[in-house]
């Protein structure tokens, strides 16, 4: 009974340890990887936005978009992949990190707030993208020294496979049941774990917020949240895995995040000299997105009375409105 406590122990530590990434070894030899000294982005510092009074905005429409990754000209959030490895090692491009892993990676650090899509005291209340339920760990704390953050917020970062039917087996001489508590339970293998990676996220929602500013006389526009979505898996009757439909896994204060984007590059396909930041990419609106909703008064998102081409149509129509309303400011 010793021996099989201390080997799920040590299995735990081990799974831990290899979330747990270690930068010691980056202080033994330092080289430079590149012919030049690249501080274009690295030394970048964030953009303020400008500030606005309230009694300047005349005209605000929030409206939400879908960021497709499968289209071209939105790849660069995508790609490249990062990976786990049949035996769980982590596997990532050193140079360029798609937006999941840089997501990933300051969470897991304690560094970068997420707030749950749904209520975690009831399920059935689907209002996250108003940033209520805020998931952190407590002062210093990160998914290595925090256990209950780390509980928390694995079911964001990853899913557990399913309990198993049957405990540990007797043989070689291991017993399947232990005293806990004083009361004599089963022993039961742990449940196998699985990783999101960033090849499991189809799209990005963004919330965002258009208005125009008499002071400056321009349409502004800022971004406010943004949510990774993934494919939701279910078990088909025959045992099988099926596609369920689509998943928000959390949303994230954009304002905040801008803060990490900026020391990020984004792949240039024409010239590896002149990468700009994942900042620069959304304030330059340099990606493909789709109006899923606006502010209306059902609070009802287009699907909900537009299909197919008649949803496109929707969208652009809310778009066009937008660019109409700055036009018309400019009519005397």
């Amino acid at each position: 009974m010793r021996k099989y406590t201390f080997i799920l122990l040590l299995a735990a530590i081990n799974q831990v340890n290899a979330q747990c990434e270690s930068t010691d070894f980056l202080s033994l030899t330092p080289v430079l990887d590149y012919p030049y000294v690249k501080e274009h982005i690295l030394t970048k510092r964030t953009i303020p936005y400008e500030y606005v009074r309230e009694a300047d905005v005349v005209w605000s429409k929030r409206v939400w978009r879908e960021i497709d990754l499968r289209e071209k000209i939105n790849h660069p959030l995508y790609y490249p992949f990062d990976y786990h490895t049949p035996s769980g090692q982590y596997v990532r491009n050193t140079n360029c990190w798609s937006l999941w892993t840089i997501m990933r990676h300051h969470i897991m650090q304690g560094e970068l707030k997420i707030f749950s899509a749904y209520n975690p005291y009831q399920f059935d209340v689907v209002d996250g993208d108003q940033f209520k339920y805020p998931i952190a760990p407590k002062a210093g704390g990160n998914y290595c020294n925090d256990s209950i953050f780390r509980n928390e917020i694995f079911y964001y970062l990853g899913k557990l496979g399913p309990e198993p039917e049957r405990p540990y087996s007797t043989i070689y001489g291991d017993d399947s049941t232990a005293i806990i508590n004083g009361v004599e339970q089963f022993i039961y293998p742990p449940r196998d774990t699985s990783w999101i990676d960033s090849e499991h996220i189809v799209k990005y929602l963004i919330k965002e917020d258009w208005f125009f500013d008499k002071e400056r006389s321009v349409m502004d526009v800022r971004i406010m949240g943004i949510a990774p979505v993934v494919l939701k898996e279910e078990i088909a009757p025959n045992g099988q895995k099926m596609i369920s439909g689509l998943e928000t896994k959390f949303w994230i204060y954009f304002p905040h995040l801008r803060y990490l984007l900026t020391n990020y590059y984004v792949y240039n396909d024409k010239n590896d000299a002149q990468w700009m930041s994942y900042d620069d990419l959304f304030w330059k609106r340099r990606f493909s997105s789709t109006v899923y909703k606006e502010s209306n008064v059902f609070d009802r998102s287009i699907d909900s009375y537009r299909t197919g081409v008649d949803a496109l149509q929707e969208s652009a129509d809310i778009i066009e409105s937008i660019r109409t309303f700055e036009q018309d400011v400019w009519n005397f």
